[in-house]
């Protein structure tokens, strides 16, 4: 027979507290406060019931927050957390990790809802933030003028900056309508009191009590400001649509106060910083100059500025007396070079000019020759064409005799061998006649004078 197990005390709560705490997830819980009990070690022991029944809490590091939101028995609240055992008693209990008022669900989950519309819109884009001045002269605020929350920002601002501009636009920070207040506060500073800065704070609370600062009309109008808006709303830990929407977001008024006259005490720090590093700059810069100024009063050329001169005017005839050395060296070699260039054009031109010369003369015989030889050709030409003239002249024709034989018959004169019978009966008298015997009779043929000639035959 297997021997059974015998469980602990220790054992079986350990069971217990895995079983349970692994077997629900986390939840919201709503009751009524019971018994509460805040340890100065910062943990909340509270006891949540209702009409039936009762069970026990634990808020670890809650003590803050049941301050903040003044918990008290009896108070109607909403926890947030997971089963857990206490195993040194032997009881479960509820571990805590958000608390708040019963109520605050539906503001929350309005807050959400506007927080995600707003930001689709574009409204919490970084892109459109304004940057804040430099230098504020004139810081509007819209605050409830008895709040603390203007009280501490007038105390940080009158301590470091005194002198420094503020206008108060009241208006209340809580209740109902307050938002609207709010809204037309930061109208008033864009439209009718220009400022260089707004500043909407005021100071902590319950999610009811800041809730004006998450209404939309707010939230519009500020995003819509021409003026940097900075939010200052609640402690640290409170957040609210002011704060997406602003152009920047102060934790608390008192910061914001350092946010705005902080930087104006950083510029001026800074401008020590420069004022001081510039002196020093400057200072080394003089001390540089009056070594230069020390170290050139003391050189050679301002105490003998004369020697000098009289250095450069003797450089100068140095240059001088080298340059006309050089000229004179040059126009010799030019004029050497002139010579045997003149010398070698003489001999050159001698020597053409003497087998120009003999050219010349061959080619005058041989034009004389040829000439000759041409000249006789020609009057052998002429001579023989002389005589083929004379030979073919009518004249030497006239002088040796002719005549004319006319046809009978027609009258014409001859110009046919084919001559009809006949002969010749006589010659050419003194008269011009010519008598001549034909077969058929006689003819007498006269050469009438001034269209024929006669001339005696040979």
């Amino acid at each position: 027979m297997e021997t059974e197990k015998v469980w602990n005390v220790s054992e079986v709560n350990s069971a217990v507290r895995e079983i349970l705490e692994n077997s629900l997830l986390p939840f919201w819980l709503q009751g009524e406060v019971g018994n509460l009990s805040i340890h100065r070690s910062g943990h909340v022991y509270l006891t949540l019931k209702d009409e039936r029944c009762q069970i026990k809490c634990v808020y670890f590091g809650g003590a803050a927050l049941a301050s903040k939101i003044k918990l008290a028995v009896g108070m109607e609240i909403e926890l947030y957390g997971k089963l857990s055992v206490y195993e040194v008693r032997g009881e479960y209990q509820f571990s805590v990790k958000l608390m708040r008022l019963l109520g605050t669900g539906a503001l929350q989950r309005r807050f959400e809802e506007l927080k995600q519309r707003l930001a689709a819109e574009g409204l919490f884009d970084e892109s459109r933030k304004k940057p804040l001045p430099l230098l504020p002269k004139t810081i509007g605020v819209v605050t409830s003028p008895g709040g603390a929350a203007i009280k501490d920002f007038l105390n940080i601002v009158n301590r470091r900056f005194p002198d420094l501009n503020i206008k108060i636009y009241p208006a209340p920070v809580q209740g109902k309508g307050a938002e609207k207040l709010l809204a037309k506060g930061v109208s008033f500073f864009n439209k009718c009191c220009p400022v260089d800065v707004i500043v909407v704070t005021r100071g902590g609370g319950s999610l009811e009590d800041l809730w004006p600062f998450n209404e939309e009309i707010l939230a519009r109008e500020i995003a819509s400001s021409k003026i940097p808006v900075i939010s200052a709303v609640g402690h640290e830990i409170d957040f609210t649509i002011s704060d997406f929407v602003a152009d920047l977001r102060a934790p608390t008024p008192s910061a914001a106060a350092e946010l705005v006259i902080g930087r104006r005490e950083e510029f001026q720090k800074e401008l020590k910083n420069f004022i001081k590093t510039m002196k020093s700059s400057l200072e080394i810069i003089y001390g540089k100059l009056s070594r230069r100024y020390r170290d050139a009063a003391s050189s050679y050329v301002f105490r003998e500025p004369s020697c000098m001169l009289r250095e450069k005017q003797q450089l100068l005839d140095d240059l001088r007396d080298d340059m006309q050395t050089l000229l004179n060296e040059r126009t010799k070699d030019l004029s050497v070079r002139l010579v045997s260039a003149s010398k070698g054009l003489a001999l050159t031109s001698k020597i053409c000019a003497g087998s120009i010369a003999a050219k010349i003369a061959r080619l005058s015989d041989s034009l004389h020759l040829r000439s000759s030889g041409i000249f006789s050709e020609a009057v052998r030409r002429k001579e023989s064409l002389d005589s083929q003239l004379k030979a073919l002249s009518p004249m030497n024709v006239l002088k040796r005799g002719y005549s004319v034989l006319y046809d009978p018959e027609t009258g014409k004169a001859v110009s046919s061998p084919d001559l009809p019978p006949c002969k010749i009966l006589g010659a050419v008298t003194s008269e011009g006649t010519l008598e001549l015997e034909f077969k058929k009779g006689k003819r007498s043929e006269a050469f009438p004078e001034g269209r024929h000639n006669p001339i005696k035959a040979i």
